[in-house]
């Protein structure tokens, strides 16, 4: 399930809206519906049966989780088709990798919270990944048929780094109970519209909010440095270097251990 997402003060509104629509499809069609479509009832009246109360978000919502995760995904101009499917192949293999899980079972509460969206220009963003936890094998699975099958469903526009970073916080305000909240920002150029980061960058630290990056260096050279005392702060923050697009899977994979284990693994 994926939203896009023109207008940010309406965001969250269209986010529940939509993931709503979604949940009650998925309960309908894998739980409940070909038992009650055998018992004469219809999809109308099954879909009526399910109402927000029994949402798997308010249940996630109500987790408590070591870490709230949100990945924020470069998907500008500057990312050409065969380098998105690179970024989506990397980040869904990492979420199987056996080190990745084995990272999250060793918190206290052994388990996280995922979410993830694509953005570009400043009222792009597209999310693809609502919250999800993440505490098995299974779950690792679904995380990653996810990436490892969404379309590029957005807008190519430009690199609005603060708009993206805005967004995630919103995200992070649905976000499960937990003591740590990350923003993982990955990108390979600087911002040119949107928000100002610096504002955005100083909002986000008052509010506890980790930002890590991890720069894609197969055009501007210097991105790692940029990324390191522009765009991200907070407890911790750290910044991983990808010389290329070849390079991002073993790169989002380290970031996501540092993240996750919240330790030096350098």
């Amino acid at each position: 399930m994926a939203a896009k997402w023109i207008n940010q003060g309406s965001g969250h509104a269209l986010y529940l809206a939509r993931y709503s629509a979604y949940v009650k499809g998925w309960l309908a069609s894998r739980i409940a519906l070909p038992y009650a479509l055998g018992m004469g009832c219809t999809r109308r009246s099954l879909l009526s049966i399910f109402g927000v109360a029994c949402l798997p978000r308010v249940l996630i919502a109500k987790t408590k989780v070591d870490l709230a995760l949100v990945l924020a995904i470069d998907c500008s101009y500057s990312v050409d088709p065969t380098e998105y499917q690179l970024q989506m192949r990397g980040t869904g293999q990492a979420f199987l990798d056996p080190q990745v899980l084995e990272a999250v079972t060793r918190g206290p509460q052994k388990k996280i919270a995922i979410s993830a969206f694509l953005w570009s220009d400043e009222d792009v963003q597209y999310v693809i990944v609502p919250w999800r936890l993440f505490a098995t094998v299974a779950d690792g699975r679904e995380i990653a048929e996810v990436f490892l099958r969404a379309p590029r469903d957005l807008y190519r526009g430009s690199t609005a780094t603060g708009s993206a970073l805005l967004f995630a916080e919103s995200l992070l305000d649905s976000a499960p109970a937990s003591l740590r909240r990350v923003v993982d920002v990955s990108t390979d150029g600087y911002a040119n519209i949107g928000d100002k980061i610096p504002k955005v960058r100083m909002k986000l630290i008052a509010d506890g909010i980790t930002i890590n990056g991890l720069g894609i260096e197969n055009e501007a050279r210097d991105l790692t440095a940029y990324l390191q005392t522009e765009v991200t702060g907070g407890d911790g923050h750290f910044v991983i270097k990808a010389e290329n697009y070849e390079a991002y899977a073993a790169a989002i994979k380290m970031k996501l251990l540092k993240e996750i284990s919240n330790a030096d693994l350098s």
